[in-house]
Parts: C-alpha cells; structure tokens; sequence
C-alpha cells in the first residue's frame, strides 16, 4: 500500500488537513496517509525541514511526502518535486527542501501541472494531490515538468570549531521542552578527545560536565547532556521542561570549551 505523508503548519481546528486528505483519497483510494505533523510554527522553513527530516526515514523507500508550509508559488519558489534516497517530496521551492535533502537529490523537476481550481491559495488541495497521483501510477518525475539542476538553497548554521571550543545552537525545541542543538555527536567526541569538557548556555550559568546515556541517569529535575535519536547534542531536565525553567530558547548559542 503507497504511503502519503503530510506535514503542515494548519493547525487542527480547520478545513485544511481534511480537505486535503478528502482530496487524496479521491485520486488515489487504496493508500495510506500519514500524518507527520500539522503543528509546525508559522511559515518556518527550519522548523518543517527538521521535522521532515528527521521522520521520514522510518518511512518505506516509495513513500511521498507533501510539505504544506510556504506552499504558495512565487517566481523564485514554483511547486517542486524531487526524488532523494527513494523517497518523493513535494512542495513549493522555497529552501525547506534543500534543508531536508542535505546534498542534491537525485532527481528534480518544476511541477506543470495546473491547480484543479480557479484559486492559487491551497495548492497541496488542489495540485499535489495529482502530482501524488501521477508519481503512484509509475511515471517518473521529468512527466511533472521540467527538469532542475539545483534547488533554492538556505543555509543551515555550521558549529563554529576554534582551538578549545564548539560554538553551536539551538535549532529545535520539542514538545518536552528539550533542546536540540547543531552540534552532532561526530563533531563532539573528535573534538573533545576524550578530555574533560564544559558545555554552557548563555541562558544559564552553570555548566554541564558529562554527557549522559539517558534522561534517567540524574535526578528528576535536573539538568543534563545527551545525544538523542538524531544524533544531535541536547540539554534538557529529565521529566522538567527545560525551555521554561533554563530559559532555552530557539537560536541561543550552546558552546562545548574543551578543558585542554
């Protein structure tokens, strides 16, 4: 059975994600549809291309993904769709793709296929559901239109590496209230070497010391280190909200100082 995924910043309390799932099912009767999230902040491209990013490689090789944030076509954004590491993505070229890719996609093209409405607000109603429909029927993707060479890019915020000291930061804040930085667990461990270290947040004075292997290796309520299923540094509470009671906020900066 084709899997569809949505990901979206409509919220619930509206027409929208039924409307779409209404509009899919009506293609394209037998798949399944998935939802990753529809509580994405408002317009924000970091924040959809983290979530996609780190859901859909659970997801079977074949499955498609429509991106419902800044979906909205311009000149410099026109509804895309690429194929990366067997999985499909479509949404409006407006840099979240390229954040989700990490590299060039093995195939791109410009979507030409025209919205089923005379409005141009709600394309993942009224055009992705039949790119889905054409990708499912065994078509490739230059059937869609015309084929690209490079995606809009953003780029993401590297870690900053000096001769004792990571320079990172928050990109993610979940529902737990954990903060998830730039940092990778790669990075950290060749660059600590073993030696003793500080992380600190500009939020907060105390330092951490250690990395911890799991949220119940301190007490509840306290502050800690772990690499999470990302693969990505965190600082959070355990069974605490770290964003509130640490003052963690999206974009601060996070630095590991190596104790040399």
């Amino acid at each position: 059975m084709a899997i569809i995924t949505l990901t979206s910043d409509w919220g619930e309390t509206d027409y929208y994600v039924a409307s779409v799932k209404g509009r899919l099912l009506s293609l394209m009767p037998d798949i399944r549809i998935v939802d990753i999230s529809h509580h994405i902040a408002l317009y924000d491209a970091s924040h959809a291309a983290f979530v996609v990013k780190y859901a859909y490689p659970s997801f079977p090789e074949g499955t498609i993904h429509l991106i419902g944030v800044n979906s909205i076509a311009g000149i410099d954004s026109p509804h895309t769709v690429i194929k990366h590491e067997g999985h499909y993505f479509i949404g409006a070229d407006n840099g979240i793709l390229s954040l989700v890719c990490e590299g060039k996609p093995d195939e791109i093209a410009e979507i030409e296929i025209p919205s089923e409405t005379k409005y141009f607000t709600f394309p993942s109603r009224d055009v992705f559901p039949r790119v889905a429909a054409v990708i499912l029927s065994g078509k490739s993707i230059k059937d869609l239109g015309t084929p690209k060479k490079e995606l809009r890019t953003l780029m993401p915020f590297e870690p900053i590496v000096t001769d004792n000291r990571i320079t990172g930061k928050i990109i993610h804040l979940d529902h737990y209230g954990n903060a998830i930085t730039n940092i990778t667990e790669k990075l950290f461990r060749s660059f600590v070497k073993g030696k003793p270290f500080e992380i600190s947040l500009k939020s907060y004075p105390e330092g951490i010391t250690e990395v911890s292997g799991s949220y119940d290796d301190v007490m509840e309520g306290e502050k800690l280190a772990l690499f999470g299923s990302t693969g990505l540094l965190q600082i959070a509470l355990n069974r605490g909200a770290g964003k509130e009671l640490l003052g963690l906020r999206y974009d601060n900066s996070v630095m590991v100082t190596r104790k040399d």
